[in-house]
């Protein structure tokens, strides 16, 4: 059994190279590394005078414009590169946390099983309001969705992320693969679908990549008013399963957290990432009522918009 790993890139540095030589190291081998790099002068380079392709010989790299990238698109294309029985998704600042990554990523795989999702530790400069997101999202305790878990589990039930998630390739086939054109949330509309077909969700948290952001409030507004527009835009997957109610939980769970670790001037930063959060998702959830320029201004990916 074949297993390849794609990869977009969009000005990648010198971890890049750690993450393969991490991937070369597996003790499930790697057939295939498919980077899908953004700007192909960035990427030059950064390998320029490494002899990147005689060290690295089962890569490969394919470029694409700025204004051709797609979240959902470029992966389908990565995906088409490949010819695996499974393809691995990730994200070139996602670094495996140990040899074991791709065999216990891959090993819930089996049986009705379609997609499998790694835990995301921090980094050590991680904040402590995202180290704690990352426990909230990623706990310690494996398990497997489906749709049956809606009532209990809500939208979580959908929960995916292509930050380094396992796909099976004939359901992918079977299901038509991910979405050809979306702003963000692919993972999550493919992993929805899959759910909706009777697939399950597998969370592998002994697979552990570590992966975390510092976002400034604004950056907050950008991504989450993105992740409205992506809920927007996909009503057969997000209606009648809101997101709101597991935000207000995380808000909670987080001040409940700064309060027990003595981290209480940290509240009030809290509270206003937390207010730009639900600002830009309940704006991109509506931005078919708002000015061409208003969506300029609240989106993370102009780009995106120039194609609509």
């Amino acid at each position: 059994m074949e297993i390849d790993v794609i990869i977009p890139l969009y000005k990648p540095g010198k971890e890049l190279f750690t993450l393969l030589d991490k991937l070369d190291s597996q003790s499930v081998p790697v057939h295939e590394v498919i980077l899908l790099n953004t700007g192909e002068k960035y990427f030059e380079q950064l390998i320029y005078g490494t002899r990147f392709l005689e060290k690295y010989q089962n890569i490969k790299v394919y470029h694409v414009s700025k204004r051709e990238f797609d979240h959902g698109g470029t992966r389908r294309m990565g995906v088409k590169k490949s010819s695996a029985d499974i393809f691995v998704m990730m994200t070139q600042d996602a670094m495996p946390a140990d040899d074991n990554l791709i065999e216990q990523l891959t090993e819930p795989l089996r049986d009705q099983v379609a997609v499998s999702y790694a835990r995301q530790l921090p980094r050590e400069d991680c904040a402590p309001v995202e180290c704690y997101t990352r426990e909230f999202n990623y706990p310690a305790q494996s398990r497997i969705k489906s749709a049956e878990d809606l009532k209990t589990l809500g939208i979580k039930t959908f929960f995916c992320s292509n930050v380094c998630a396992a796909y099976r390739r004939d359901i992918y086939e079977e299901l038509g693969g991910f979405v050809k054109h979306t702003i963000f949330n692919e993972d999550m509309i493919y992993a929805g679908t899959m759910a909706k077909r009777g697939y399950g969700i597998a969370y592998a948290a002994d697979a552990c990549v570590i992966h975390s952001h510092n976002y400034s409030c604004r950056q907050q507004f950008h991504r989450n008013f993105d992740l409205g527009v992506s809920q927007a835009d996909h009503p057969e997957i997000f209606e009648g399963v809101p997101s709101e109610g597991e935000g207000l939980r995380l808000v909670k769970k987080s001040l409940a957290y700064l309060i027990k670790t003595g981290h209480i001037w940290l509240v009030p930063k809290l509270a206003g990432q937390s207010g730009f959060k639900y600002m830009g998702y309940f704006l991109g959830k509506r931005y078919k009522k708002l000015p061409k320029k208003v969506i300029l201004f609240c989106t993370m990916n102009r780009e995106y918009w120039k194609n609509e």
